[in-house]
């Protein structure tokens, strides 16, 4: 275990110590502080709507409903939201995590230490996760803001309960990209083969629901399944479910097991 956190600490450390990081983390910041804001206009618009026609929210559309208080109106939609670009975040956080070693030409020095694969792998994982952690933690702030000044436009408080479930499914899903990311980066050189091959596969993956309705029993069914939107729903809507816990573990599990035999495989030849 303490080789296996010596590693984190360096792929932490290389992440912390690079322009690129601290690029991503303001991106992260600037695109979701547009969307925020774009979200709480949203509300106090239609907040303003339900008070000034007659018959108030029953009066107005479905699609209106979820403005009825900040948790569905503003939260729930950022976080889904923040699910798209952590699409696009991951790749570019992942793709160095082996190809950078064969650029800097120190991977064959990686692979003739006495360090077991099984350990590089877990400490680079384990690290590349702890940068999406703080890159989806610089989102933290926006729930904050809504708890200190937010409750009086709604006259409700905000449901914690339904923002941690949220963002639980940010990290899981984050954590999901990386452990596909490093699989695919363990496999090339170039960084940039990896960053696109990665956000290929995970937009693949999310675009499945929109697939599956064209296609035919049983590979209907076993799209919906698989998709994104169907694993992630309840965790978004603040449902504790543990079918899309087991299940993208499960997906992380693969991708590390991928990993550790590529490494394994290119440290013999």
């Amino acid at each position: 275990m303490r080789t296996i956190f010596a590693i984190m600490k360096k792929e932490l450390t290389s992440y912390l110590t690079t322009l690129w990081a601290w690029v991503v983390f303001a991106v992260m910041g600037l695109l979701s502080a547009v969307f925020f804001i774009a979200l709480l206009a949203s509300f106090k618009q239609v907040q303003d709507a339900a008070r000034e026609v007659p018959g108030g929210w029953s009066q107005l559309p479905p699609d209106y409903q979820a403005f009825r208080n900040l948790t569905d109106g503003v939260m729930v939609n950022l976080w889904g939201t923040i699910l798209v670009l952590t699409l696009f975040v991951a790749p570019f956080l992942s793709m160095r995590l082996f190809a950078e070693e064969r650029r800097n030409k120190t991977f064959e020095l990686l692979m003739t230490s006495p360090i077991r694969p099984i350990e590089i792998v877990l400490g680079k994982y384990l690290g590349a996760v702890g940068i999406v952690v703080l890159t989806l933690g610089v989102t933290i702030v926006f729930p904050i803001i809504l708890t200190v000044l937010g409750s009086s436009e709604s006259g409700s408080a905000l449901e914690w309960r339904t923002v941690l479930l949220g963002y639980g499914a940010m990290l899981l899903w984050g954590a999901t990209n990386m452990a596909i990311g490093m699989f695919i980066s363990s496999l090339t050189e170039s960084q940039m083969v990896a960053a696109f091959v990665s956000f290929a596969v995970a937009l693949a993956w999310m675009l499945l629901k929109s697939v599956a309705p064209s296609t035919s029993e049983p590979l209907r069914s076993v799209l919906n399944y698989l998709a994104f939107d169907s694993q992630m729903q309840n965790l978004l809507k603040g449902v504790l479910d543990l079918k899309p816990i087991v299940f993208f573990s499960s997906v992380i599990a693969l991708f590390l097991l991928l990993t550790h035999r590529s490494i394994e495989a290119q440290r013999w030849t």
